[in-house]
């Protein structure tokens, strides 16, 4: 069978060479404190005390990153522009063997992780022809530990290369041989993901899971029984929808009743069998858009001196501005988890978890997955999974593009399995172990497991298409949920006091909790019921195309025909899952950078009419 554009024999020539070019003189191995005086060298510091550096780049290129390998890794369906770098991939990895061999370099070695079984050690490389380019290490070195003697490997390799043109920029993952090579991009969040999702592959392989999930531990009065109770909390996310704010949130509880909400970890963990996972840092790199009334944890470790910041905006006396983002909207920080921190009695009290580490369920009371999706039309802020549901919630991974950002998909749903965009090789089989390991906790310990999904969008929105442009134009502003609703709702779901009912979308939705009036987000106060029933038509007919689409995936059986049993009740008519002909699938696959509306210092433009004044100084002039 013919590889096409795919080379495994040029990558594992490539791996083979690899490890001659790492030893000679032209790259540094210095000490944490000798980094952090080369990369403050081009910091700006803050009036806080923090470091400030602004990238060239300031996001993620997942549209130009592709994965080197067999059958078993290659992104399943590849754009033209992918396809183009997967071609050209040769020459580029042997340019990086010779740049190793001739540039100055900067070698890091950290670990991921800290636990007795999966700790993988992690060796970056960068180029430091441009001297700022010491900062990339640095930071990313600060969300890793130390590499320690006797604790487990596997060994991963990233080299970043930021000084290539940008017409020529890529990450290339090469996931059989445990090496990413970014080239052409100064953004952080490549070192970063680029470990993570090599480490993702190898827990995979040795029988856990490895989740795009925050985890955190929160200890709550339970309402039926007055007694304190400890809960492990998933909480799964696309890119910017809020999974580190609800990871580090502390959701209004009493800590005079001794509860509270303790942090494990804000992005990426090992799930394993018995309920436990594994994190895998220890500094968090995080977005800085947080407002000190509703983001108490993360702001005040974002303004600690500790802080090292990309891109934020800082006034002439060095004040800094977190939510001002008119020179950018994806300003980013490494935070020391520790300094993630609450006014208590007039006191600041760390809310960080003894261990990165979830405990396993056998220590718990209970334990919750839940899925946080931002919708702007008719999905309950809050709704009540059965496992089967949660597994499916799991597979449509979803939510929508936002009008703020991305105004020509406004409205359009995207889907990612697991809400995971950094999954190599067949999503199906991610479905079929998330599956099997949370069905096996449901039956090994019943009534410990729960599954909830959240929008925290809002309802009412309307975005019209014009049939002529395709061009997209907001009618109708969505009315967001409250952040303070929220918490409010998920405070709620872990005491039990909650009120739900069966709802249109096949789930339990939620009708009442503590001291909301959730009735004026009905619906059907924004729409008519041929409204609604064209939104539920549209979401219906978006999970069903996509779940044929992962079934192409080696998505099992069993669970195509669940997802389809499920779609059915919700249209209220019986179908068979087989045979089932899907039309194209019209959901986009790629990641929603689905943020916040644009900073407040913003004024909108406003399109006017010109002035009588400007209209006759035209005509006196006789210009053009």
């Amino acid at each position: 069978m013919s590889e096409g554009p795919y080379d495994p024999d040029v990558y594992r020539r490539f791996a083979e060479n690899l490890k001659g070019a790492l030893s000679g003189s032209n790259i540094q191995h210095p000490s944490m404190r000798r980094l952090r005086r080369l990369a403050l060298k081009s910091a700006r510091k803050t009036a806080n005390g923090s470091a400030l550096w602004t990238s060239a780049i300031s996001s993620r290129q997942a549209a130009r990153t592709v994965y080197l390998g067999d059958e078993s890794v290659r992104v399943p369906r590849p754009t033209a522009q992918q396809l183009a770098i997967v071609e050209k991939a040769p020459e580029q990895i042997h340019k990086v063997l010779q740049l190793l061999k001739t540039q100055p370099f900067v070698h890091v070695r950290r670990q991921m992780g800290d636990n007795a079984e999966f700790n993988p050690v992690c060796n970056l490389y960068v180029s430091v022809s441009d001297p700022k380019n010491y900062r990339l290490a640095y930071e990313w070195a600060m969300t890793m530990g130390p590499a320690k003697r006797g604790r487990r490997g596997p060994d991963f390799t990233m080299i970043h290369v930021p000084e290539e043109h940008q017409l020529r920029m890529q990450i290339l993952v090469l996931p059989q041989h445990g090496i990413n090579i970014a080239m052409g991009t100064d953004y952080t969040g490549e070192c970063k993901k680029g470990f993570l999702r090599q480490a993702m592959v190898s827990a995979d392989m040795q029988g856990m899971l490895g989740l795009h999930a925050g985890t955190k531990v929160v200890r709550v009065r339970d309402s039926r029984t007055g007694q304190l109770k400890s809960c492990g909390v998933f909480m799964f996310g696309l890119t910017a929808t809020g999974k580190s704010t609800w990871s580090c949130h502390q959701l209004g509880l009493d800590p005079a009743l001794g509860e509270g909400t303790w942090v494990a970890q804000d992005d990426i963990v090992m799930l394993r069998r018995d309920g436990s996972a594994l994190g895998t840092e220890q500094g968090f790199y995080v977005k800085t858009d947080v407002d000190p009334a509703l983001q108490e944890a993360m702001y005040h470790a974002l303004a600690h001196k500790s802080a090292l910041l990309e891109n934020v905006m800082v006034d002439g006396r060095g004040k800094i501005s977190f939510l001002d983002e008119r020179l950018g909207e994806n300003g980013r920080g490494v935070l020391d988890r520790r300094q993630l921190k609450v006014k208590r009695g007039g006191k600041l009290v760390s809310i960080c978890a003894d261990s990165i580490n979830l405990p396993t369920l056998e220590h718990l009371d209970g334990l919750v997955f839940a899925f946080i999706t931002r919708r702007g039309t008719i999905m309950p802020f809050a709704q009540r999974l059965t496992p089967e549901q949660g597994v499916l919630a799991y597979l449509w991974g979803e939510s929508t593009h936002s009008f703020a950002t991305v105004p020509e998909k406004a409205g359009e749903s995207v889907r990612i399995v697991g809400m995971d965009d950094f999954i190599v090789g067949p999503q199906g089989r991610k479905v079929n172990a998330f599956h099997d390991i949370v069905m096996g906790l449901v039956q090994r310990y019943p009534g410990k497991v729960h599954f909830f999904q959240y929008n925290t969008g809002g309802v009412g929105e309307i975005i019209e298409k014009d049939p002529a442009t395709g061009k997209r134009k907001l009618i109708r502003k969505v009315q967001r949920v409250p952040l303070d609703l929220m918490a409010a709702l998920q405070r709620g779901d872990l005491r039990g006091t909650n009120e739900y009912r069966q709802g249109r979308l096949g789930t339990e939705e939620v009708v009442k909790c503590e001291g909301a009036d959730l009735g004026q987000y009905d619906p059907e106060n924004f729409y008519s019921e041929e409204q609604i029933a064209a939104y539920v038509a549209d979401l219906v007919e978006g999970r069903r195309a996509f779940t044929e689409l992962i079934a192409q995936e080696g998505l099992r059986k069993e669970i195509r025909e669940m997802a389809h049993r499920e779609l059915d009740a919700i249209e209220g008519v019986r179908r068979k899952a087989e045979p089932w002909a899907p039309p194209e699938p019209k959901t986009p696959t790629e990641a929603a950078e689905d943020r916040l509306p644009l900073s407040p210092h913003i004024t909108p433009w406003d399109h006017r009419r010109p002035s009588r004044d400007l209209v006759l100084f035209r005509g006196r002039g006789g210009g053009k």
